[in-house]
């Protein structure tokens, strides 16, 4: 390359990082969609929409929530993995396809550590075991003395197999060194109806908004809730871990993601409108109504976060031999 070649792909590099600057100093210069990998109405859609009002009030800019279901959440998560890495769509992955899925299933669209830009983590939700006032027991302790009592024969149902509220039901029994009988279900909504009429005496929930108005009335009993500290929404409910089990964990997690190739201004930009959107009145009461956790963390956190969550429940579902359907 002679000298004046050499000035002119200087010049136009220069140009480049100008014209990419700008870019990113006019972000976002038109609405932002934001792909919630599950149905409306729950609580991924809520804490979706909770965090699309936040960093839209917070950018000057409208984000438009779009509900993409499917395959526990891939179907909509790969969608955020192959939109333009612009900023202009980004998605509220969870639990079940950043960290569950590439190790439960054969194969998923997506490659968990180079298709995405981790932003923040937004919220947890504890899963928590919940039975019928029939159960046999009224604590862990004593579930825990029956189903040794009788291997293999408590059952309990979950919201389907490598879901959050299983994986935590499995890492329970390895804990405690019980053996249950797991009964996956196609979905909470089905559950609560069977637990209140005592066909199934015993259910783990991936989160406590479809019984918890169940339990407040005396229908159901919730015998401890798997996050760290007790949650809000039942100040009376042990933990697992304060019920004989230290350093017992497992909570459902949602997160913002963007395509990996969004440049690194952006990622922060939208970092930085969530948390300052997370500190309102409003974004906390959405999540006190679902009895969950709002959460802020860096970018470099929320990327590390995933590498952990991976390593965990990889080692689990290679433990326990668990399969997807």
């Amino acid at each position: 390359m002679d000298r004046r070649q050499f000035i002119g792909a200087a010049g136009a590099g220069i140009a480049l990082t100008h014209l990419n600057g700008w870019a990113q100093d006019s972000y976002p210069a038109r609405p932002v969609k934001l792909i919630v990998p599950f149905p409306p109405g729950g609580p991924t859609d809520v804490m979706g929409r909770t965090a699309a009002k936040a960093m839209g009030d917070v950018l000057g800019q409208s984000f438009v929530v779009e509900n993409k279901a499917g395959a526990a959440g891939n179907i909509g998560t790969d969608a955020v993995a192959k939109a333009a890495p612009d900023g202009h769509t980004i998605g509220l992955s969870a639990i079940s396809s950043l960290a569950i899925a590439p190790h439960l299933m054969a194969s998923v669209p997506f490659n968990v550590d180079k298709d995405f830009a981790p932003i923040s983590l937004v919220g947890t939700t504890p899963c928590a075991i919940v039975v019928h006032p029939s159960a046999p027991f009224s604590d862990l302790k004593g579930l825990v003395a029956y189903a040794k009592a009788n291997p293999g024969k408590l059952a309990y149902a979950s919201s389907g197999i490598g879901t959050s509220n299983h994986l935590a039901a499995e890492l329970l029994q390895t804990s405690a060194g019980i053996d249950l009988l797991h009964i996956p279900y196609k979905g909470s909504s089905q559950i609560v109806p069977d637990l209140l009429a005592g066909t199934i005496i015993m259910s783990v929930e991936s989160s406590l908004t479809t019984t918890l108005q169940h339990v407040r009335a005396g229908m159901l009993k919730a015998l401890a809730v798997t996050s760290p500290t007790r949650s809000k929404a039942l100040p009376d409910v042990p933990t697992v871990a304060e019920s004989g089990y230290p350093g017992f964990a497992v909570e459902s997690w949602f997160g913002l993601v963007a395509p990996a190739a969004t440049p690194a201004a952006i990622v922060q930009k939208l970092h930085d409108a969530w948390a300052k959107g997370a500190k309102t009145a409003e974004a906390q009461t959405a999540f006190d109504n679902i009895a969950g956790t709002l959460r802020v963390t860096t970018p470099q956190e929320f990327g590390a976060f995933i590498k952990a969550e991976n390593t965990r429940w990889g080692a689990l579902i290679r433990k326990q031999n668990i399969k997807a359907d």
